[in-house]
C-alpha cells in the first residue's frame, strides 16, 4: 500500500465528521442523483478495494469515517494509481485512460474535474459499462465570480489601469468610455450549473439574461428566455455580452468561429470560461482587431499554454488568465465532500451524485 503523500490543498490536522453540516453543503451545491442505484447495475457486488486520490494520511481517515469494510488504497497522482489499480472496484479522483485501461474490475470512476472528454478514450467508459461521475456544479461559485471579474475588468477599463500603474502613468483618457452593465443583455451559452451561477450574478448587476441549453427550455426566474442549443445563431445578436459556459462536445467544438462572431452585436463583449476548443482563436483575434467585438475575457484558450507569439495576445481589448477560474479555497473542500459522499453511496449500492451522461458527454 502506498504511504507517501503530497499536500494538494490546505488540510486540517483534525478531520471530524460534521454530518449535518456536510449534508447542508452538499444540498446547497444542487447536485443531482443518477437514475439507477449501483446495486441495480449489472455485475455490481459490494466493493472490496477502492483506489482514491489522497493528499495526506488524514484524508484517508476522512474517507474511512463513512466507508466501512472497504480497503481504501491512497494515490497522490495517476502514476501511483497505475501501480495499484489492477484489482480495484472503483477509481476515485482520476480518469486518465492509461489508468482506467489497467483496471478490468472497475465499476465506477469519479473524476475530480468537470471536463471528462479524456475519459471517453476508454471504451468501457464510452459505452457506459463503467459508471462515471464528476465535479459538475462544484466550480459554479468560483468560476462565475471569475467570469464577472473578467467582464468588469474589461467594461470598467481595469486592464488599462493596470498597464498605467506599471509605468506610474496617471492618465484617464483611455478609461473614460465605460460600458455599464445595468440594463444590458447577457447571453449565457450553456445554462448548466456554472452557467446558472453566472446568470444569477449578472442579474444582480441589473442585466437582462437570456440563455441556451441542450436539455430543454427550463430556467430559473432570473433568466428571461431559454433557447435550445441550436437556436444560438438566431439569439446571439440580442446580447451585449456573450458568455460561453458549455462543456466540450462534438457539437460545441469550434462553434465560436468567424460566422458566429459576425452574428454578434457589433461592440459586444465575449467571455469564455467553458472550454478553449469551443473557440477558433484566430477568428476571435480577427473580430477584436476589426472592432466587431469590443473586448474579450478568456480563462481558457487553444492552444494551452498560449505561445507568446500568438496574435490573440495583442488583439486589443482583451484579458487572458491561465485557466485559473476553477481555483478556490472552498472548491477543494467541496470536492473532497462529494468524493466521500459518492464513496459512501457506492459501497451502500445507492444512487451516485453527478453521474455523467455518456451520450451527451457531460
Amino acid at each position: 500500500m502506498i504511504r507517501r503523500f503530497l499536500m494538494i490543498g490546505v488540510l486540517c490536522v483534525s478531520l471530524p465528521v460534521f454530518a449535518a453540516e456536510d449534508a447542508k453543503v452538499l444540498a446547497e451545491m444542487g447536485l443531482r442523483e443518477g437514475g439507477v442505484a449501483m446495486r441495480d447495475v449489472k455485475g455490481w457486488v459490494k466493493p472490496k478495494r477502492i483506489v482514491v486520490l489522497a493528499d495526506a494520511p488524514q484524508r484517508i481517515l476522512f474517507f474511512e469515517q463513512t466507508v466501512k469494510g472497504v480497503e481504501l488504497i491512497p494515490a497522490r497522482n495517476p502514476r501511483e494509481a497505475l501501480e495499484v489499480i489492477e484489482d480495484a472496484d472503483a477509481l476515485v479522483g482520476f480518469c486518465q485512460p492509461n489508468v482506467v485501461s489497467k483496471g478490468p474490475k472497475l465499476k465506477w470512476i469519479h473524476s475530480q474535474q468537470a471536463g471528462v472528454e479524456d475519459c471517453f478514450a476508454n471504451p468501457n467508459v464510452a459505452n457506459g459499462s463503467v459508471v462515471l461521475t464528476n465535479t459538475q456544479r462544484i466550480n459554479g461559485p468560483n468560476v462565475s465570480e471569475h467570469a464577472m471579474a473578467l467582464l468588469l475588468g474589461l467594461t470598467r477599463k481595469i486592464n488599462v489601469a493596470v498597464v498605467n500603474q506599471q509605468t506610474g502613468r496617471w492618465d484617464d483618457r483611455d478609461m473614460r468610455k465605460v460600458f455599464d452593465l445595468e440594463g444590458k443583455t447577457m447571453m449565457v451559452v450553456g445554462l448548466g450549473g456554472i452557467g446558472t451561477d453566472i446568470a444569477k450574478r449578472a442579474n444582480a448587476f441589473g442585466m437582462k439574461i437570456i440563455a441556451t441549453r441542450a436539455t430543454g427550455r427550463e430556467g430559473p426566474p432570473f433568466v428571461s428566455k431559454v433557447g435550445l442549443a441550436n437556436e444560438l445563431p438566431a439569439m446571439i445578436g440580442e446580447a451585449d455580452v456573450v458568455v460561453n459556459a458549455t462543456p466540450l462536445t462534438k457539437e460545441t467544438a469550434g462553434m465560436f468561429n468567424a460566422t458566429m462572431f459576425a452574428k454578434m452585436k457589433k461592440g459586444a463583449y465575449f467571455i469564455n470560461i467553458g472550454r478553449g476548443e469551443s473557440v477558433i482563436t484566430e477568428d476571435l483575434a480577427a473580430a477584436l482587431t476589426s472592432g466587431q467585438l469590443a473586448g474579450a475575457g478568456l480563462d481558457v484558450v487553444i492552444p494551452d499554454p498560449l505561445p507568446a507569439a500568438n496574435p490573440i495576445w495583442k488583439a486589443g481589448n482583451i484579458i487572458i488568465t491561465p485557466h485559473i477560474g476553477n481555483f478556490s479555497e472552498q472548491r477543494l473542500e467541496r470536492s473532497w465532500l462529494v468524493m466521500r459522499e459518492n464513496m459512501r453511496r457506492f459501497v451502500a449500492g445507492d444512487k451516485l451524485l453527478s453521474v455523467v451522461d455518456v451520450k451527451r458527454g457531460y
